[in-house]
């Protein structure tokens, strides 16, 4: 069951793809761009400009340049070094999770690239996962590249869900939380998004550069109490939380959104289906059960397994699907990521059940490991055991990867240029 689990990822991985997401609901024919139910006439605008930033970046102007043509110009910044650049544009390597110089370098080369653009102008906006720290720009100066990746370090080591992650960087950027609609302002807007958070936050994607920032300075102060994270934050940022000095961003009442619009193209959901699709085919009867996103990692292995053991009592073959994100608050520093931990806490607690549960990351990155995630099973503790390692002594250091690696079991794909959300496949006979 462990291949059988492995199988229903990568047809999900397969099917629910950018250029399939983008054929879908982007089609070019005779210079006019239909986007969902909006339709641009691209030779009627004095300049069209793209700007495409995440995991997804490159696979994502790929697509649109396929069906465009090779008119389109503008700026992609992603995580990797794709193997070909698509012709008119330049290209960033952003870090992630934490930024890097090039984040900064692309937030003001886009910003550049956005400023005075007229009325007439046309500007297209691809936004992935992982923008948040790909493209980045301290929204005050004395903050400084180190302190920014300190500033990242506590946020997404607080254990916090990404929604509460992304809103105290909203607060904290030149470019998010809307600000790049504002750059581009006047120009007619239109962002396709590629989301990797949950669907009732859509401006939580990338941190929300071209969106109204649905939360406030407020929450920012209320975030950073709530997980202690001033006495983690550098100086710099935490004088701003003192003096109680953030700025407001921009709100639905913004001009600059006007003449934006927003399309969600490829989600979690997505990824849900076409992996339920699969394991029916493979002769499980399929339950989705999502309402662990945002969990902790323990409190939401609990919780699945006794979901799946209970279905099993029923039915059999069973599948249970979770999409969405468990939280880790990491004390640690070991080399794993939020899915490896999960399953690895899974692997305690089905010792000898004939059970199997995978989870991994669509984008095929799983924290600071090389591995999207990992799958066990009943006989992962004896396995592990019989080569000497210790899976308590892993779990305690948040450092599951090299006992994935040593068995097997490590998801290991590489970055697929993808990034929506993660998935949990619980399979039991």
């Amino acid at each position: 069951m462990r291949q059988v689990s492995r199988g229903i990822f990568q047809h999900a991985l397969a099917e629910a793809s950018i250029s399939k997401g983008l054929a879908r609901h982007v089609h070019c024919e005779r210079g006019v761009l239909r986007v969902c139910e909006d339709l641009y006439d691209l030779q009627s605008y004095s300049r069209v400009l793209v700007v495409s930033l995440g995991k997804a970046g490159h696979t994502m102007v790929e697509a649109l340049s396929a069906q465009v043509g090779a008119s389109l110009e503008g700026i992609v910044a992603s995580p990797v070094q794709p193997a070909s650049q698509v012709h008119g544009f330049r290209y960033f390597r952003g870090g992630h999770p934490t930024p890097n110089a090039e984040s900064i370098q692309a937030a003001s080369a886009i910003l550049r690239m956005l400023d005075a653009q007229p009325a007439s102008a046309l500007v297209i906006f691809l936004l992935s996962g992982g923008g948040s720290s790909i493209v980045e720009k301290p929204i005050d100066d004395e903050i400084s590249l180190d302190d920014l990746i300190a500033t990242y370090r506590a946020l997404v080591h607080s254990g916090a869900p990404i929604a509460e992650i992304n809103a105290v960087r909203k607060h904290l950027s030149a470019v998010k939380g809307g600000r790049l609609a504002q750059a581009a302002y006047p120009a007619q807007q239109v962002s396709l998004l590629v989301s990797d958070v949950p669907d009732s936050t859509p401006d939580a994607l990338a941190s929300g550069p071209t969106m109204p920032d649905s939360t406030s300075i407020d929450d920012c102060y209320r975030i950073a109490e709530k997980y202690e994270l001033l006495n983690q934050f550098p100086q710099s940022t935490r004088e701003l939380f003192e003096r109680h000095a953030l700025d407001e961003t921009p709100k639905s009442d913004d001009p600059a959104f006007v003449r934006a619009r927003w399309w969600p193209i490829l989600s979690n959901q997505t990824a849900i289906e076409e992996a339920s699709i699969a394991a029916e085919r493979s002769g499980f009867l399929v339950h989705v059960d999502n309402s662990c996103d945002d969990w902790d990692y323990e409190k939401a292995a609990d919780y699945l397994l006794q979901r799946v053991r209970e279905l099993k009592r029923q039915f059999s073959p069973v599948c249970l699907i979770s999409g969405g994100e468990v939280t880790v608050k990491v004390t640690n520093g070991g080399i794993g990521g939020r899915n490896q931990q999960f399953a690895l806490a899974c692997a305690d607690k089905i010792a000898g059940e004939n059970i199997t549960v995978l989870s991994a990351g669509t984008d095929g990155v799983d924290g600071n490991s090389p591995a999207a995630g990992a799958v066990v099973d009943g006989t992962t503790i004896e396995r592990a055991q019989a080569r000497g390692l210790e899976v308590r002594a892993a779990l305690q250091k948040f450092d599951a990867y090299p006992l994935f690696q040593a068995i097997g079991d490590a998801i290991e794909i590489g970055p697929t240029g993808n990034n929506l959300r993660d998935l949990r496949i619980l399979l039991a006979d």
